[in-house]
């Protein structure tokens, strides 16, 4: 737990740079605006949001983990099973918690107004998924630590869950060109970029597919996985209907759109039209 914080910020540097060069060997698409910019705005999120976590939350989920399994709490402390089984239970319990909650994000027009900052990304790359306002952020840990009270996994599931989830989010926002006989067997395991891409469309009912981070069992489960993009990934509009000026992608539009900026109609309960294919090959 002393060099968590290290642990976590290697890990994170290691991915990002290794997508972030994949992203130039291989696209999957040509980016529509000035990169430049949007890493600026991207990255100047994050900025913000690490600062924000850490001064509202010093106790963050390791913390909690550890307090638990010193004074028994929390399900996994009360079960006895092996070490083994209660790492996988506490990943996969802690995924699914993650999936409900940006379903919730999607449900909630008061969140989806914080939400859509993500979402609201002309181009789709490592950054985007680092891209999150910062009150969300802090809703997401809000729930994330209630979620470990109540679970109890140990300080070590916590850990890696927390590394799995950043590394998963940046790959799968990557701009990268899987070979299709890859994406088909590995999006059976991982959310594969082809896969979440879809996520980001700005058709309605491809918005509102596809909302695992990590694995891709509970879309399946749940009945909202999508496959592919009507228009194809090469064809397909990435973004938001209500946001296509470039000149607005900046880090201070991004901090204050969920307030003064129309949150459109891509609520969970608005599904839209079936998108019709324009991509003959899928």
């Amino acid at each position: 737990m002393q060099h968590e914080a290290a642990v976590r910020l290697g890990f994170f540097v290691g991915v990002f740079i290794s997508v972030a060069v994949c992203e130039l060997l291989s696209p999957r698409r040509v980016l529509t605006t000035s990169k430049p910019v949007r890493w600026i705005s991207n990255l100047g999120v994050v900025l913000i949001d690490t600062v924000t976590v850490r001064l509202l939350f010093p106790v963050i989920g390791i913390h909690i983990a550890y307090t638990a399994q010193e004074k028994g709490f929390g399900l996994l402390n009360v079960l006895d099973l092996p070490e083994w089984m209660s790492v996988i239970i506490g990943i996969l319990v802690l995924d699914l918690v993650v999936y409900l909650q940006h379903l919730m994000f999607h449900a909630v027009p008061l969140i989806w107004r914080l939400h859509m900052m993500h979402h609201a990304d002309l181009d789709y790359d490592v950054t985007t998924g680092l891209r999150f306002h910062p009150i969300e952020i802090v809703i997401s840990m809000i729930i994330k630590m209630t979620a470990i009270a109540a679970l109890g996994p140990s300080v070590f599931t916590v850990i890696l869950f927390e590394i799995i989830l950043n590394a998963t989010a940046m790959f799968n926002h990557g701009n990268l060109k899987l070979p299709l006989a890859v994406d088909k067997y590995l999006r059976l395991l991982v959310v594969t970029p082809d896969m979440h891409r879809v996520h980001h469309s700005v058709t309605i009912r491809e918005t509102n597919s596809n909302f695992g981070f990590n694995f891709p069992w509970w879309d399946r489960l749940f009945r909202t996985y999508r496959p592919q993009p009507a228009a194809g990934h090469e064809g397909m509009t990435i973004g938001l209907a209500q946001f296509r000026d470039p000149k607005k992608n900046n880090l201070l539009w991004m901090l204050i759109m969920p307030f003064v900026e129309n949150p459109g109609s891509y609520s969970i309960n608005r599904w839209g039209r079936e998108p019709v294919s324009k991509d003959r090959s899928l």
